[in-house]
């Protein structure tokens, strides 16, 4: 049950963290991207990459990785990269973000097909998903949509998640394919962790809480 709900947990948790967060980016938004970036890179390393290479082949399996770095570079050119803590949002603005809304969608549906109740890629995406709803939910409320608006989108990035993990395990068309959109993600994922580590810090600069950050949750993953 925690693979369906834990998804929808972190946006509860994003939406209640926008309220105490005044400024887009703060230190601690900063520190916890670098953790949840670090940690989903780990755990993709620890737990997917692994399961993927043990039943595809390895030439095939490096192709839909690149596929899925490749995909998730397309969606940011829609999203301008929400994925890892990017929201542009104009406060003026008051036409729904079909695009943005649309590849976060795709992207949340589509990490849902690496939760198995084998693996703890739940808590990856979890993680990786507290930062981003909450810079998402800061944006749309200092934005002029309206409150149905901020729901519905709200309401439907969380649970496009669950509704990926679910149509994998009740699929039997994509049970064939499972391994296959795993590569994929792993590729997203792969593209969305490294994005972030390399753009939390600032000026290239050694920043001992952001290697803290890193080591930790590279640390965690490992132990779970």
């Amino acid at each position: 049950m925690n693979k369906f709900l834990f998804p929808i947990l972190a946006v509860i948790l994003g939406f209640v963290l926008a309220f105490f967060t005044k400024k887009q980016k703060t230190w601690n938004t900063k520190l916890l991207l670098s953790f949840s970036g670090a940690f989903l890179l780990a755990l993709t390393l620890f737990e997917l990459l692994p399961e993927v290479y043990s039943h595809l082949d390895t030439k095939m399996t490096g192709l839909f990785i690149m596929c899925g770095i490749l995909l998730q570079i397309v969606l940011e050119l829609f999203s301008k990269g929400a994925e890892h803590g990017h929201v542009h949002i104009h406060k003026d603005e008051t036409a729904f973000p079909w695009l943005l809304f649309i590849s976060l969608c795709i992207h949340s549906f589509l990490e849902g097909f690496s939760i198995h109740d084998h693996n703890d890629m739940v808590y990856g995406v979890l993680v990786h998903k507290i930062p981003i709803a909450t810079l998402i939910t800061m944006f749309l409320l200092q934005s002029s949509y309206t409150k149905i608006q901020v729901g519905s989108f709200l309401l439907v990035f969380a649970l496009m998640t669950p509704f990926g993990t679910w149509i994998s395990h009740t699929s039997s068309f994509l049970a064939d394919y499972a391994h296959m959109i795993n590569a994929v993600v792993i590729g997203i994922f792969f593209h969305i962790s490294t994005t972030i580590l390399f753009e939390s810090g600032e000026g290239h600069k050694f920043n001992l809480s952001k290697f803290v950050s890193i080591i930790l949750g590279v640390g965690v993953a490992y132990l779970i």
